[in-house]
C-alpha cells in the first residue's frame, strides 16, 4: 500500500501499529479520548471545546494536529476535518457522510487531494468493529474490541484498539474514530425509549 499522508507524516507509521483508545468521559459521545501505544507512551488526547460543537485532536504535548465538526445544516450528517485549529474561512481537507439517516447505513469519506481520495468504513462502531478501506479495498486501519492479554478478558467498549496499517495516517484514523463516536451519540434514543442502539456500517462489497 503506498503511504498516504492526510493530517501529519510524523503519524504514518512504517509498521502496524496498535493504540489503545480509552474515553476519558463516559456520559455523552465525543467528550475525550486518549490513545496510547504499546509502550503505554500518549499519543493522541481529545478535548471538545464546549458549544462550538467541535472536537480538537492533540498530539501527546497538546499541539492540535486536527480539528473536526458536523456541518450545519447538512442532510446526511456531514462532518469535515480541519488540519490544525481551525479558521473562520477555511476549508476542510475531509469529509464523512452517512448515506441514510435512520436505520443501518454506509459511511464514506472524501478527502480533498489533487485527486480526490475515497475511503468506506464498514462494521459497527456501536460494538467497536470497524474496518476503514480505501478505494483499491485495501484495508487501512480498523477498529476492535481490546482484550487484557493477563486475563483474557474483553474489556468494555470504552477501551477499545485502534490498529494502523503501514503507510497510513494514524492521525487521520483517529480523527475518524471521533467522526464515528460523534455519530453513534447521534443515534442514542431518548432514556425512556430502551431498546438497542448504535450505529452499524452496513458492508457494500460482498465477503
Amino acid at each position: 500500500m503506498k503511504s498516504e499522508v492526510i493530517v501529519e507524516e510524523g503519524f504514518v507509521y512504517k509498521d502496524e501499529t496498535h493504540l489503545t483508545v480509552s474515553k476519558t468521559t463516559l456520559f455523552f459521545a465525543g467528550d475525550g479520548y486518549t490513545a496510547y501505544d504499546c509502550k503505554g507512551e500518549l499519543v493522541f488526547r481529545v478535548d471538545s471545546y464546549g458549544d462550538s460543537g467541535e472536537l480538537v485532536l492533540m498530539d501527546a504535548s497538546g499541539r492540535c494536529l486536527l480539528t473536526v465538526r458536523r456541518k450545519r445544516p447538512s442532510l446526511h450528517q456531514r462532518w469535515e476535518g480541519f488540519v490544525g485549529e481551525r479558521m473562520e474561512g477555511e476549508k476542510p481537507i475531509f469529509s464523512v457522510r452517512r448515506s441514510s439517516i435512520i436505520g443501518r447505513c454506509n459511511v464514506e469519506v472524501e478527502v480533498y487531494t489533487n485527486p480526490v481520495e475515497e475511503y468506506q468504513i464498514e462494521g459497527s462502531f456501536a460494538n467497536r468493529q470497524c474496518t476503514i478501506f480505501n478505494a483499491e479495498k485495501e484495508i487501512v486501519a480498523e477498529i476492535r474490541r481490546k482484550v487484557d492479554a493477563s486475563t483474557n478478558v474483553i474489556l468494555g467498549k470504552d477501551v477499545f484498539l485502534l490498529s494502523v496499517k503501514p503507510g497510513f495516517d494514524g492521525a487521520f484514523s483517529m480523527g475518524l474514530v471521533l467522526v464515528l463516536d460523534q455519530i453513534d451519540g447521534d443515534d442514542l434514543p431518548d432514556e425512556d425509549e430502551g431498546g438497542d442502539h448504535g450505529m452499524d456500517v452496513e458492508p457494500t462489497h460482498e465477503n
